[in-house]
């Protein structure tokens, strides 16, 4: 059992919080609001507490706080952290770099990026780790972080592209399922029966290739009969270049995430 510091109570803290309880590990939760530090309490029956005392008597110490609030975080918590814990940071645009900067020598650091389907255990958090992390801790996080979803380790020059994709991909859904459910109503279904008929088709497509394992283009053209309603669909979004426009999606998120790294 890992003893777990969770610096930050906000909905990506909670969604740590459930899966680390789920899978049997000791977390303390160190959340500013009192109301909030409460609630969690009440839901969960956790002890929330002082930041420094909780990295003090921690193996991993995760920072689930906003951006701009890590380097005041590690300011007032860096020294407290033994020199054998592990750090792991949540926050977007935030380098390993940075975060080594704040704690004490020596200390391993990893980088993360989760996405918000961790709130229902079906995460993909993306990993990248400092210089000073090893091997045993860089595995530790990967089991720590699989209690919200997949986890997968990718070079940290590569995590800009990771939350244009995976970081930011479930708005990318939401927003296709959002237009799927319009065009539907405009069609002539009820707002209830497109809903249920938009979500269910988006969940079962993403089973489909989860647990078929096939690739997204033979998947789609075993669908898509010559002639047919649903060739009919895709040659209106060819023609709308659809495609084109989530490449140029993708790219700007890249972009303003290394803009955020900067900052």
């Amino acid at each position: 059992m890992t003893a777990v510091a969770i610096i930050g109570g906000g909905k990506m803290g909670e969604a740590l919080l459930a899966g680390l309880l789920g899978a049997n590990h000791s977390v303390v939760v160190c959340e500013p609001d009192e109301l909030r530090a409460a609630s969690l309490r009440k839901m969960y029956g956790i002890s929330t507490g002082d930041p420094r005392i909780a990295v003090e008597n921690s193996d991993v110490v995760l920072l689930a706080v906003k951006p701009a609030m890590v380097g005041e975080v590690l300011g007032s918590v860096g020294d407290a952290i033994p020199v054998e814990a592990l750090v792991i940071s949540v926050a977007a645009g935030i380098t390993t770099a940075a975060l080594e900067s704040g704690v004490a020598h020596g200390i391993g650091v990893v980088r993360a990026m989760p996405n918000t389907p961790a709130l229902v255990g079906q995460g993909m958090t993306v990993l990248s780790a400092g210089r000073s992390c090893t091997p045993e801790q860089l595995e530790q996080a990967q089991e720590l972080l699989a209690a919200v979803g997949k986890v997968a380790v990718v070079p940290e020059a590569q995590q800009d592209a990771v939350t244009a994709l995976s970081g930011s991909g479930p708005a990318y859904v939401f927003f296709v399922v959002e237009a799927m459910i319009d065009a539907a109503i405009a069609l002539g279904l009820d707002s209830e029966t497109a809903r249920e008929l938009a979500i269910q088709t988006a969940y079962g497509a993403a089973t489909m290739l989860r647990e078929t394992g096939d690739d997204p283009v033979e998947l789609r053209e075993n669908v898509t009969s010559p002639g047919g309603t649903t060739a009919a669909a895709l040659e209106r979004l060819e023609a709308h270049e659809v495609r084109e426009a989530f490449i140029a999606a993708l790219t700007a998120a890249k972009l303003r995430s290394a803009e955020l790294a900067s900052e």
